[in-house]
């Protein structure tokens, strides 16, 4: 039972970054599973209502029951309640996209947002993506919280990454990485410069009640022309504001309150 647990996980989170869908050869090669299991599991999978078949001999491809979920999920925990009218001040104070992530275990997800660009290149990755610790300032900003043992034991168990997914200046190497916490220790919030991608720029804090474990990180995130080193800097208190106001109402929302 377990095995087929495991497997039906691993058709869903690969639907899932596919959202044009894939032929059932394709995910059996891509996914190391047999191509007579995939389709008992896609079989189930549909009957169930969280995968669909395009049409006869079509790609599979996820309903928008798993959405649905998760979407009901985060408006039960009272989240969008709490945190989105401080997210919409701070974006129309910045005007970037700002963001705010989750720890969840020994992860980081970010499940809201607001863009305060109203015109000009808008910066809007992908939502519900798990954080790549080494290479973002959301993820800093939370290892910094750490020791370094601590902060270097989670990033060993997820990866620097490749080099080309990043931009020039994301850290390879233990020494660069740990540059970039005392850094952000010193300054009380994270800043980096085409670090997660070429021409963007970035910066986060934590979310913490008092010296509990951190719940959260709150981000801005922006093109480098227009979120420059002295505008991150401007940027700062307003930053940390936000957290500390997100830390003292987070108790409303179940998602927050349960952390750590």
């Amino acid at each position: 039972m377990s095995n087929i647990l495991e497997r039906s996980f691993k058709v869903l989170e690969h639907l899932a970054v596919h959202p044009e869908g894939k032929a059932i050869s394709s995910l059996s090669t891509e996914l190391d599973m047999p191509l007579s299991a995939t389709h008992r599991l896609l079989a189930e999978l549909s009957r169930c209502g969280y995968v669909r078949q395009e049409h006869s001999q079509g790609n599979y491809m996820l309903t928008i029951k798993l959405v649905s979920l998760g979407l009901g999920f985060l408006s039960a925990s009272g989240i969008v309640d709490i945190a989105q009218p401080l997210l919409d001040r701070l974006a129309g104070e910045s005007g970037e996209l700002v963001r705010l992530g989750v720890v969840d275990g020994d992860e980081l997800t970010f499940v809201a947002k607001a863009q305060g660009a109203l015109r000009g290149l808008r910066y809007d990755p992908d939502m519900g993506l798990s954080v790549n610790l080494s290479c973002s300032a959301a993820g800093h900003a939370w290892l910094a919280t750490m020791s370094d043992e601590q902060a270097l034991a989670l990033v060993s168990r997820q990866g620097f990454g490749q080099p080309q997914d990043f931009g020039p200046n994301a850290p390879t190497t233990v020494k660069a990485l740990l540059a970039h916490l005392e850094t952000t220790r010193l300054h009380g919030f994270s800043r980096i410069v085409e670090v997660f991608a070429p021409g963007m720029s970035a910066m986060a804090a934590p979310i913490r009640r008092g010296n509990g474990p951190v719940i959260g990180v709150v981000t801005i995130a922006g093109p480098l022309m227009r979120l420059t080193e002295a505008r991150m800097e401007a940027l700062g208190p307003a930053l940390l504001q936000t957290t500390q106001e997100l830390a003292m109402t987070s108790s409303g929302s179940a998602l927050l309150k349960n952390r750590g």
